[in-house]
């Protein structure tokens, strides 16, 4: 693998909750800048520690190319150096994967998330190349993306440790809901390489393993307690870790009855947050769903 020329020390990778943030959308299904602003105003106030810009839970999917760097750009010139901002990148072509890199890096953007590419199937040597291709052509740090549920081809142990050799690879976003993966990650893996849970459902028990915090879905909702949940991990206090885990399940079994980001969006609309549109083929959820987060928000009152 080539090492790209040397750029200075990057910027570090924050601990604990980032959001996987929603992406606002207006009634006619336009991105709604004004509510994004005031949604990473909130996150910034309530703990989260760094901000996940057109991913998943984005509907990165939807989006046209103008529209990604339009959203990408107005996250970072609101965040305005008060949080991190991890702009997803993820594409499968790798040429528009590295012109995503390159822009996020122009506009400001403190590191990449790229998800592993989707549909076309690569090999693992194709992982490798592609992979590599955007780390050198962005000087910004860039956390890989496993979620092999959505992706089909799952990024194998020991290729994340290949590419975790890049000076510019720097960490990776495991939703594959594995505890054994994540600990040989970390074995297989430099010191210092970080992991995320990428899954709710796994953010105690990764961050048991090392894990340096979480790409929450579940923060959209309420960010200051997924924060407090891996500032108890940081600081020892499992019991206390524990018990606001097991709290928070029963919502987060609900966000994700259906496939993310519709059941988070609508429990975001409940708490007006952000309208509740999606952009096709997501749809509303079904009656038995919203039900199902109607009651599980209760046990969490609006502050």
């Amino acid at each position: 693998m080539p090492t790209p020329p040397a750029t200075g020390a990057l910027p570090a990778l924050p601990r604990g909750s980032l959001v996987a943030l929603l992406t606002p959308f207006t009634e006619d299904l336009r991105i709604d800048l004004p509510t994004l602003r005031r949604l990473i105003d909130w996150h910034i106030g309530t703990g989260t520690a760094g901000i996940v810009i057109a991913g998943t839970t984005g509907e990165c999917a939807t989006l046209s190319h103008a529209e990604h760097r339009e959203l990408l750009a107005a996250a970072v010139q609101h965040a305005a150096g008060r949080t991190h901002v991890m702009a997803g990148v993820g594409a499968n072509s790798t040429a528009e994967a590295v012109a995503l890199a390159r822009f996020a890096e122009e506009c400001g953007a403190d590191s990449l998330l790229s998800v592993v590419p989707y549909y076309n199937k690569p090999t693992q040597q194709g992982l490798l190349a592609h992979f590599t291709a955007q780390a050198d052509a962005a000087a910004l740090p860039l956390v890989l993306y496993n979620v092999p549920g959505r992706t089909v081809i799952d990024l194998q142990v020991d290729t994340v440790a290949a590419l975790a050799r890049h000076p510019r690879i720097v960490g990776l976003k495991d939703a594959t809901g594995d505890m054994a993966r994540a600990a040989d990650v970390a074995q297989a893996a430099p010191p210092g390489f970080a992991q995320y849970s990428g899954d709710d459902f796994t953010s105690l028990p990764y961050l048991a393993l090392g894990g340096q915090g979480v790409i929450s879905v579940l923060a959209n909702v309420l960010p200051a307690e997924v924060a407090a949940l891996c500032a108890h991990m940081d600081a020892g206090r499992l019991h206390e870790a524990r018990t606001l885990f097991a709290r928070l399940l029963p919502l987060t079994r609900t966000l994700f009855m259906e496939s993310s980001p519709g059941p988070a969006k609508y429990a975001a609309q409940l708490r007006g947050l952000c309208g509740g549109g999606l952009r096709l083929p997501m749809c509303e959820v079904s009656s038995a769903t919203a039900a199902a987060v109607r009651a599980a928000l209760q046990a969490w009152p609006a502050s």
